[in-house]
């Protein structure tokens, strides 16, 4: 089977975001990655519900909202209403997991996990039941164009071994056309992508080139 693609948004020209999307849509891009950052939990500050709310009307992939913001649990209303189809929270944040993982289910979005590559699968296991994406970070979230940090790789395949061969395991961070073979042959299958995509000088045939790795 094919991987899914998640170009990253946060990689985009901003000027003309519209285009940018409909350059990897068009090029099979199943989902779109949007990375909110809120200056806490991360150290940075990205983008939020307005413009998701914005850019909903312009597609048709599917919203995979990673939040990266200290308390998602008082934002998850908000950003289902946006358009958000997943909604990713961290393992590392302040809010009540299982409480924020089932008010997600609850507005009929899918509910993700996602953890930083210092964070020990085992903090997402008790959760395992209630996700249905594991996101496994190869870079330490809140900024783009970060080295693929490779001891992630059997954490990976730990969570392959543990989740079946049918759940959606996504890797976010420093991959690159040359070195996608390394989250895929641990088992990962959605793949998130910035800078090789938006950062290249033809995004839309990069979606079609990491597309055409099978797994």
């Amino acid at each position: 089977m094919s991987i899914i693609m998640a170009p990253s948004l946060l990689a985009a020209d901003f000027s003309k975001l519209d285009e940018e999307i409909q350059k990897v849509e068009s090029a099979g891009a199943e989902y779109l990655h949007l990375d909110v950052m809120d200056g806490h939990l991360v150290p940075n500050i990205s983008f939020g519900i307005p413009v998701i709310q914005s850019l909903r009307k312009k597609s048709q992939m599917v919203f995979d909202a990673h939040l990266m913001i200290s308390e998602p649990h008082k934002y998850i209303e908000a950003f289902a209403k946006a358009g958000a189809d997943i909604i990713t929270i961290h393992v590392e944040s302040d809010s009540n997991i299982d409480e924020t993982l089932d008010l997600i289910h609850s507005l009929g979005k899918k509910a993700g996990l996602a953890l930083n590559p210092d964070a020990e699968l085992s903090r997402a296991i008790p959760y395992f039941d209630k996700i249905d994406m594991l996101l496994i970070m190869s870079v330490y979230a809140g900024f783009g164009g970060q080295k693929y940090i490779m001891d992630v790789n059997d954490k990976i395949s730990e969570a392959r071994r543990l989740l079946g061969p049918d759940f959606d395991i996504q890797v976010d961070g420093g991959i690159y056309l040359h070195n996608l073979h390394v989250p895929v042959s641990a088992g990962a299958n959605v793949i998130v992508a910035g800078s090789a995509v938006f950062g290249s000088e033809d995004a839309a045939q990069a979606v079609r080139d990491f597309k055409a790795v099978t797994i």
